[in-house]
């Protein structure tokens, strides 16, 4: 754990070798890549985290006239204290935050994977309409089942990204939990309609990338993260077949090696530079 004056960030730490920071999504903790990690934490130092408000990590957003930056500046300080430079792998909303962070660049970042971002404004900006609504749908519909006072209003949300059924299909703990962060996953909302995403913005990121998505996604999202991929520099996109949105945990052992090959692919970029 880091106690700051703001609140606590959780910190776990595992393994040996270059630094991976991961940062999980909305309504989840750093728990969530323990499938992922146990695959790597034998060549590589990894460092989990949690977002504003969950796990141990103390929500500091005060209403939905909120900013990215506060998420970013959660992860800053977990690469700060790791003594960087990282490489940063986050997934769903962490895969947001982390885009915050590569465009602030105020810490050292070695390379960047990004899982199944909800980066819903680029849509926007690209004029992509369809599937930008298809958010935009989602959210509000969501948002007004939850303020009408229905309980399980997330299970739309949670089924949006991982096909009808998902959240049912979940344990009981993992829906009460979802159930509990509810408020705190519309905050991740606010922010993620609050980030500015443009393919010139994007072109600033200048270090080794890849995207990850999943081939049974909701196609709003695979057009997102294609976009994505479209316009970082030098990126690659990968498409895990057969996955949708929650593959840290349902795909572990295909998502641990393609991060792993790209971890070891920007590794040996790294040495040749330094030779």
């Amino acid at each position: 754990m880091i106690d700051e004056e703001r609140g606590s960030i959780d910190y776990e730490e595992r393994g040996h070798g270059p630094t991976v920071v991961f940062v999980p999504g909305s309504c989840s903790t750093g728990a969530a890549w323990r499938p992922v990690i146990s695959r790597l934490e034998r060549n590589y130092r990894c460092v989990s985290t949690s977002l504003l408000g969950y796990g141990g990590t103390t929500e500091r957003r005060a209403s939905l006239l909120t900013d990215i930056s506060d998420e970013a500046e959660v992860v800053e300080t977990v690469v700060r204290r790791t003594g960087g430079p990282v490489h940063l792998v986050g997934h769903s909303f962490g895969g947001v935050a982390a885009l915050a962070v590569a465009l602030r660049d105020r810490v050292p970042l070695l390379s960047l994977v990004i899982l199944e971002a909800p980066a819903v404004e680029l849509l926007r900006h690209t004029k992509d309409w369809e599937h930008y609504c298809a958010f935009r749908d989602m959210t509000g519909n969501y948002f007004a089942a939850h303020y009408a006072g229905e309980q399980e209003a997330i299970a739309s949300m949670v089924d949006f990204y991982g096909g009808p059924g998902t959240f049912a299909s979940w344990p009981e703990r993992v829906r009460s939990y979802a159930v509990k962060t509810t408020p705190t996953n519309i905050l991740d909302w606010a922010d993620a309609y609050g980030f500015s995403l443009t393919a010139t913005r994007l072109r600033a990121i200048d270090i080794p990338t890849l995207i990850v998505r999943g081939g049974a996604s909701h196609p709003a999202m695979l057009r997102t993260n294609e976009l994505l991929g479209r316009f970082i520099g030098g990126a690659s996109v990968v498409t895990v077949e057969g996955a949708a949105h929650f593959m840290i945990n349902t795909h572990p052992d295909e998502v641990a090696r393609i991060i792993a090959r790209e971890l070891d692919r920007s590794e040996l970029h790294r040495q040749s530079v330094a030779a």
